[in-house]
Formats: C-alpha cells, sequence, structure tokens
C-alpha cells in the first residue's frame, strides 16, 4: 500500500510541537539604555526626563509588571528616545530604589499604594483654618516620613485665618521643622527648606499645595481650587502627580493629589521608637514585648519621665504618633 503523501509533500512533514523553543536564562543587558527620571504618569505612558533635559514620552515593558513604575523612578529607556513628537521610547529597567514613600487606603488594607519614588523630605501641607487643620492625617503622614527614610516637614498655610501657634504647639516637641507661608508671597522661607533636596508635598484638597507649587514654580499651572462651604472639604484639582524643577536647577517638588486618608498598614508600629532615639534608650528598662504605648506595664519611658530623663511633651508625642497608627483615623 502506497503511503497517502510522498516525501516531499509539504503536509506529511511533522508540525512543530508546541514550546519547543529554547529557553534561555540570558536576558538583555540594556548596556545602552538611556537613564532618565519619570516626572509624570498618566494613563501608561511616562513622562521621563533625560539627564541632557529631553523630555521623551515612554511606555513600560510588559516583564516589569503593571505598577511597578512611579513618579521619581531612575529608569533606563531603550528604543527611540530622541522625545521627537510621535515617538515613543520604553522603560526596559527601573533602578534600584533609594526611598519609597507608601500609604494604605485604609489600616485594614493590605494593598500598598506607593505614592513616589527617590525622594528625601516629605513636605506636610496643612491649612490653618478653610479647612481646618487634621492633626491625625498630619500625624500619619509623619510616621510614614520616618518609615521611609525621609525627613519630615510641616507646612502651615492661610496665617491670615487663624494662629499658627495653636496647631505648632502639638508638634514642636517632636522637632519635626516648620514654616508657615502665605499667599502672594516669595515662599522664601519655604525655598530655604527645598533648596538641594527633592521633595514631596502631602495634604488633604483644599490646603493650598498647588498654591504653593505655582508660586515655587512659574509656568507650572497647577489647577487651584475651593474649600465647599458645607463640607469644609476642599475639590480635588491634582489627579495625577506631577514632578517639577525647582528654578535654577535647585531641587526638585512633587505635587500630588490630594488626600483624604493616609492608612499605615504597611509600617511596623515597633518600628517607629527606631525614629526618637533619645527615647529608644530609655527602652532598654522596658519588659519584654513593650509597646511603648500609653496602657504599656512597665514602661521604660515613663521611668524615664518619673527620673526627669526626658519630657512628657516629648513621650505624649512620640505615643500619640503610635497610637495613630493603631487606629482608624477619623475626619
Amino acid at each position: 500500500m502506497s503511503p497517502r503523501f510522498d516525501a516531499h509533500d509539504p503536509e506529511s512533514y511533522e508540525r512543530p510541537r508546541r514550546r519547543t523553543r529554547p529557553r534561555t536564562k540570558d536576558r538583555p543587558s540594556y548596556d545602552d539604555a538611556v537613564p532618565a527620571r519619570v516626572t509624570t504618569v498618566d494613563r501608561g505612558r511616562y513622562t521621563c526626563l533625560l539627564d541632557d533635559g529631553t523630555v521623551v514620552t515612554a511606555m513600560k515593558a510588559r516583564p516589569l509588571g503593571r505598577k511597578a513604575v512611579v513618579v521619581g523612578d531612575r529608569v533606563r529607556l531603550v528604543a527611540d528616545t530622541t522625545g521627537a513628537e510621535g515617538t515613543l521610547a520604553r522603560i526596559a529597567l527601573v533602578d534600584e530604589r533609594t526611598t519609597v514613600l507608601r500609604r494604605s487606603a485604609d489600616d485594614d488594607d493590605p494593598v500598598e499604594r506607593v505614592i513616589v519614588s527617590n525622594v528625601d523630605q516629605l513636605v506636610v501641607v496643612a491649612a490653618l483654618a478653610d479647612p481646618e487643620p487634621r492633626p491625625r492625617l498630619i500625624d500619619r503622614a509623619i510616621v510614614a516620613a520616618y518609615d521611609a527614610g525621609m525627613d519630615p516637614l510641616l507646612c502651615l498655610t492661610k496665617p491670615d485665618l487663624a494662629d499658627p501657634e495653636t496647631l505648632l504647639e502639638i508638634y514642636r516637641p517632636l522637632d519635626v521643622p516648620w514654616v508657615v507661608t502665605r499667599a502672594g508671597t516669595e515662599l522664601s522661607d519655604l525655598r530655604e527648606r527645598l533648596a538641594g533636596r527633592t521633595s514631596v508635598l502631602i495634604g488633604h484638597s483644599g490646603v493650598g499645595k498647588s498654591t504653593l507649587v505655582n508660586g515655587l514654580v512659574p509656568g507650572a499651572a497647577r489647577s487651584t481650587g475651593h474649600v465647599n462651604a458645607v463640607t469644609g472639604r476642599g475639590r480635588h484639582t491634582s489627579t495625577s502627580a506631577i514632578m517639577l524643577e525647582l528654578p535654577g536647577g535647585d531641587g526638585w517638588i512633587v505635587d500630588t493629589p490630594g488626600i483624604r486618608s493616609f492608612g499605615l498598614a504597611h509600617v511596623d508600629a515597633e518600628r517607629l521608637i527606631d525614629f526618637f532615639p533619645d527615647l529608644e534608650v530609655h527602652t532598654d528598662a522596658c519588659s519584654r514585648g513593650c509597646g511603648h504605648g500609653y496602657d504599656a506595664p512597665e514602661c521604660g519611658l515613663d521611668e524615664a519621665l518619673a527620673a526627669g530623663d526626658t519630657t512628657p511633651g516629648r513621650v505624649d508625642s512620640f505615643r500619640r504618633l503610635l497610637a495613630s497608627r493603631e487606629r482608624a483615623e477619623g475626619d
């Protein structure tokens, strides 16, 4: 019996089986990739700034994952990096981050949201009135700054509506630096604090972050809004984070959308004492497993207070921050 196909019939050839492509552990080195900094993220497109000042639009390589690139990241670009209209580069690599600022939506939310990376100063912007300051939100932002290895800075706006001293009394024992700004002024005190640093501005809507950014970076054109007279809350005017260079190349700032909660599910409460070395030295006398909180039995901080080795304001401020990590935030 003759075969169905002769030797030269294409249908007689064995079709390749699935997954026959040789696998290799070798990956591209991207030695010729161009370094850049991510300044904005918008619907899957990343605005990147090259070291020579060229602005490039890029997409993310699939192996990096869905949320692997954020504002502030130092990345490596391949493909077209000319920045010409209609061109698109590709983010092939993300450099190791020096700092990462995270938050969760709520204290019981296991999902962390990375806000920004490679920032060394967190500026907590709070209005003294209209809207009223929210100390719990400020506390939580300070805790997040400590956890991320950033220096906190408290920036108070609208001093014409309320006395700054009322709020400063709460934070002075923490030794958190502060600055008071007035709309329409040259912002020289704030500029001095931002000089030579990369800072991110955090605060709820209506406190004046975008107004500050417009004053610090002429031409930034960040939208500003008003505070609802009924709810006392501001309207979201910034919809995405953006990194801007200060005039004269004297530092960077990141403006972020207004927030209404700052969950700290990702923060280990036991680490907080590490950021208070003057108090940590007294915890050697604590009982095992001491949480150093208000109701902690036989806490070394209480013994230090009794001996006059520290101040009540300093211990109370630390314990207030500790408690802010352990309870849900209220408006």
